[in-house]
Parts: C-alpha cells; sequence; structure tokens
C-alpha cells in the first residue's frame, strides 16, 4: 500500500475516534460551556467523507478499467459480514442501556436504514455499484464531475426540509449516493490519474497547507452565519475534505513509513465500527476521574483507540476474526510512481 494513502486513512480513523470521544463526553456529562465546541467538531467531521474518498481513490487506481473477478465476494466477506455484526452488537448494546429499545427492530434499522456507526459501508456499495457502470460504459468524468458537483448540492439543498413521512429516519437522508456524489467523482479522478496529481501535489505541498486554511475559514465563516449543526453532510466540507486530504497525500510523501502507521493503517476498519461501542461503555467512567473536558475527550480517545487495537489483534488470530472485523493483514501492495522518484529523475 502506497504509504501516503496509509497515513490518510490514519488521519480520517483518528479524527473519528477524536470527533466522537467529544459526541459521548458530552452525553456523560452535558455539552461544556466551551467558546466553539462545536466548531472543533464540525472541522472534525471531514473524517468519514474522507474515509469514503480514500476507498473510492484505491478502487479507481487499482481497477481504473473495471472490476475482477471475485471483487464482489471479497467484499461481502471483508466488509459486509463485519457490518452485519456490528449492526447486531450495536442493537444489544443499545438494549443494555435502554431496555425499551427492541433488539431486532434495532437489528432491523441498522442494516436497512443505517441507524448506527457503520452506516457509511451503505455508501461504500453504492459507489462500487457506480465504479462498475463508469468503467463498463465508459463515462466521460469530464461531464461527470460538474453534473455530480451539481446534483449534491441539489440533493443537499431538499433534504434541508425533510417530508413528515421521515420523522424518525431523517438518519436515512445521508445514505443515497446522492449525498456524496462528488466526492466520489473527484476521487475516482485523483485515483485514476494517481502518478500525475501525487507528482503535482509533491510539487506544490506548500500550497495545499494555503488551501487548507482556506477552507477551514470557508468552514468557520458558515459556522459563524448560523450554520452550526455537526454531521459530515455539510456543503461548506467539500473543500475541507478535498484539502485535508490533499495535505496528507502531499505531505505524506515526505513523512517516513512509519510502522504504527501501517498498523492503525491495517486496523482502520475495525477501529472505526468497535470504537463507538467502548466509547459508549467507557465515557461514563472516564468523566469520573478528570475534571476538564480536554482531559475527558482524551482519555476516551486514548482508552478507546487502545482497546480496539487489542480486540482487533485477539480477532485477527482466529479464522473468522475478518468476517468480524475485516481483513487485517495486507499482502498486496500497489505500484505507483513515488513522486519523489519522478522528481529525481526528471
Amino acid at each position: 500500500m502506497i504509504k501516503e494513502w496509509n497515513l490518510l486513512r490514519v488521519v480520517a480513523c483518528l479524527s473519528i475516534v477524536l470527533l466522537h470521544s467529544t459526541t459521548q463526553t458530552a452525553r456523560a456529562v452535558g455539552y461544556p460551556q466551551i467558546e466553539h465546541y462545536n466548531l472543533y467538531r464540525v472541522f472534525l467531521t471531514y473524517a468519514t467523507p474522507a474515509f469514503i474518498v480514500l476507498s473510492v481513490i484505491i478502487l479507481a487506481n487499482r481497477y481504473a478499467n473495471g472490476l475482477p473477478e471475485g471483487f464482489w465476494s471479497g467484499r461481502i466477506k471483508w466488509i459486509l459480514s463485519p457490518f452485519l455484526f456490528f449492526a447486531v452488537i450495536d442493537a444489544l448494546v443499545s438494549n443494555y442501556f435502554n431496555p425499551n429499545v427492541m433488539v431486532y427492530l434495532k437489528i432491523f434499522d441498522n442494516i436497512f436504514t443505517g441507524d448506527f456507526v457503520g452506516w457509511f459501508i451503505i455508501v461504500i456499495f453504492q459507489f462500487y455499484l457506480l465504479h462498475y457502470i463508469i468503467t463498463k460504459f465508459k463515462i466521460s468524468l469530464i461531464w461527470l464531475f460538474p453534473v455530480s458537483i451539481g446534483v449534491m448540492i441539489w440533493y443537499s439543498t431538499i433534504i434541508k426540509n425533510p417530508p413528515e413521512f421521515m420523522d424518525g429516519y431523517t438518519h436515512m437522508l445521508k445514505l443515497p449516493f446522492l449525498a456524496w456524489f462528488g466526492y466520489f467523482t473527484a476521487a475516482f479522478i485523483i485515483g485514476k490519474h494517481y502518478k500525475i496529481i501525487a507528482e503535482k501535489l509533491y510539487k506544490h505541498r506548500w500550497l495545499t497547507l494555503v488551501y487548507l486554511a482556506i477552507s477551514l475559514y470557508i468552514v468557520y465563516l458558515s459556522y459563524e452565519s448560523g450554520i452550526i449543526v455537526v454531521n459530515s453532510r455539510r456543503l461548506d466540507l467539500f473543500p475541507l475534505v478535498l484539502s485535508v486530504c490533499a495535505v496528507v497525500l502531499a505531505w505524506g510523501q515526505v513523512i517516513p513509513k512509519f510502522k504504527i502507521i501501517t498498523v492503525i493503517s491495517n486496523y482502520s476498519f475495525g477501529i472505526y465500527l468497535l470504537h463507538w461501542q467502548i466509547q459508549r461503555f467507557a465515557a461514563p467512567y472516564l468523566a469520573n476521574y478528570f475534571q476538564h473536558t480536554s482531559t475527558r475527550v482524551l482519555a476516551l480517545f486514548a482508552v478507546s483507540l487502545l482497546l480496539s487495537l487489542a480486540i482487533i489483534k485477539l480477532f485477527s488470530m482466529v479464522s473468522i476474526g475478518e468476517f468480524i472485523i475485516g481483513k487485517v493483514k495486507k499482502t498486496k501492495s500497489l505500484k505507483v510512481v513515488d513522486a519523489r522518484a519522478l522528481k529525481t529523475s526528471a
């Protein structure tokens, strides 16, 4: 796996764990009276779209001309199976904290309406299908990219006022690929032409920091104008997601390859699914040991991350582990020219 891809996966994964640490801490002791606390949380919501973007980048780079034989069976085994497993776990944990929750109904909602932390997998599978359609019918991204941006803006606008029949199920509005269409096409272009784009990002890596600063300021202005909702469907996150990806993909070519980054990257899918459940149990206890919001959040972040890593390690040792926490061991590497090598040989 290309090292900057590993780094991007790690940055996104850790950002998600940190974001949920702020959420669970607030649920345990109440939201703190800290200025811009929710703004910091809004910034962190870039992480799930970035996770999705990276998935499409890898997909488009590896399978630029079409999905190979055995693709779907592998995704069912390593992605869909853990999704189903944790849909059940989430229902059981929800019932533990609230006996009024009907386990079987909650399992149904988790699987078919994405009513738990694993909802993004439903989006990923739609992107697999989109990838299949684009490569099979050779659809040009030259016109699809601007169309996808327009569709995403249109969809985000109309769902601001959901119909009454969706009361209690508004979380489903984030599931259709329409809400993420622009991310898909942008990531497809990056992945398909990654050799060229990686070289350009490396060459202009200082400009990526400027782009990141501008995109952060855009989100800040939106927040200050009254758009304070904390979710990853915010349209103002689109430039932020792409700028974070650009920064990591550019500077990740400079940063040495560290084993810890590879480990967390390999475990990231399991971390994503596990940490939320761990935090639900740990947050109330950790809140009693610390007096300040920052230490509570950081403690929950560290504990949930370490426990997730330990549990995933244990599951990876058994034969059925990949059906529960996904495929951990990476055996196949991608041969993509390093931008620094291109620069040196030029």
